[in-house]
């Protein structure tokens, strides 16, 4: 394993700022991943942690696949980590919406640029990924429908969803477009939740890059197949919004199965805590999302059900 400072940026307040890269292995680039991008990502970095961890393991008992390099980004903003802020601490700009980048632009885009030119070029690309509204998914993988994704790489991982989304006009900018658009098969590892750390759904995270890197031939572990994946995209799923603002208390979480007329949370009065409305869902099926923010606005999207009639067949296009 090779340690490398891969960017480095002087600061007038603190030591400088230093995105290190962990390599494994020598020969073709088969794979890159990329950790934490925003500062409130820390599951996303501890996963990312586990993951160097077990490939340090992995390589000292010889179980690295000759003619593989693995290239592994814990995090590139632990500066706003530090603070506890989501974005970059000076400017409040998203360095997840900055790629490719530009090495001589504003600080993200120098970020984003010294991170892509690290990890472009190799054959797999993953990042562990974040949603931008708080709360905890299903651990599944995510894939952009830019017309250079194969889902059937996507099931490798053995979790138990795979998500296909369709890009919208500023997803341009994200690291899993242009990985693709650079003819990287890209995949968005969903660990469960963002700003706490949630070991089980960690470990399911992280076991599932390691079980990707086994099936491709990167490394040689032992391990089970996980789940037998669905494939899924937005038209299957059902957001459920609040009616009213207040205090969210919610009676379920992701993973539940849930029948029509169920109650899924309360909203209450933040003062007198009186009843201000119910959220009942509307349909049978799965919860994908769930809302942990314990204030939330109106029509604030509190949870995303996968409906048990969806179709899983969605095909690469």
């Amino acid at each position: 394993m090779k340690q490398e400072i891969l960017f480095s940026m002087k600061s007038p307040y603190r030591d400088e700022f230093k995105i290190q890269g962990f390599r494994f292995g020598e020969g073709e680039k088969s794979v890159a991943i990329v950790g934490a991008m925003r500062g409130d990502e820390v599951q996303q970095q501890f996963t990312c942690s586990q993951i160097v961890k077990n490939l340090m393991e992995m390589e000292e008992a010889g179980l690295l696949v000759p003619g593989h390099e693995i290239l592994v980004i814990p995090s590139a903003n632990h500066f706003s980590m530090n603070i506890n802020k989501r974005f970059w601490a000076m400017d409040n700009t998203d360095i997840n919406r900055m790629f490719p980048g530009y090495e001589k632009g504003e600080t993200t885009q120098r970020i984003a640029s010294a991170v892509f030119d690290s990890v472009k070029g190799y054959k797999y690309g993953i990042q562990l990924a974040s949603f931008y509204l708080p709360g905890e998914f299903i651990p599944h993988v995510r894939m952009m429908n830019t017309g250079f994704q194969d889902t059937n790489l996507a099931l490798k991982f053995g979790l138990p969803y795979v998500f296909v989304r369709q890009p919208k006009p500023y997803d341009t900018t994200l690291l899993n477009y242009n990985w693709q658009v650079f003819d990287t098969q890209a995949f968005s590892i969903y660990a469960g939740d963002t700003n706490i750390i949630n070991k089980e759904s960690a470990k399911i995270a992280w076991t599932s890059i390691l079980r990707f890197l086994d099936k491709m031939g990167i490394i040689k572990h032992t391990i089970h197949n996980g789940f037998c994946s669905s494939i899924i995209s937005e038209k299957n799923l059902q957001s459920i919004m609040s009616d009213s603002a207040g205090i969210l208390y919610s009676l379920k979480e992701s993973g539940d199965e849930i029948k029509k007329g169920d109650i899924l949370a309360k909203v209450l009065d933040p003062f007198n805590g009186k009843v201000l409305s119910e959220i009942f869902s509307p349909i049978t099926g799965t919860i994908f999302f769930a809302h942990q923010k314990p204030l939330i606005h109106e029509h604030t999207v509190l949870f995303k059900i996968i409906d048990f009639n969806y179709s899983n067949e969605v095909k690469n296009e």
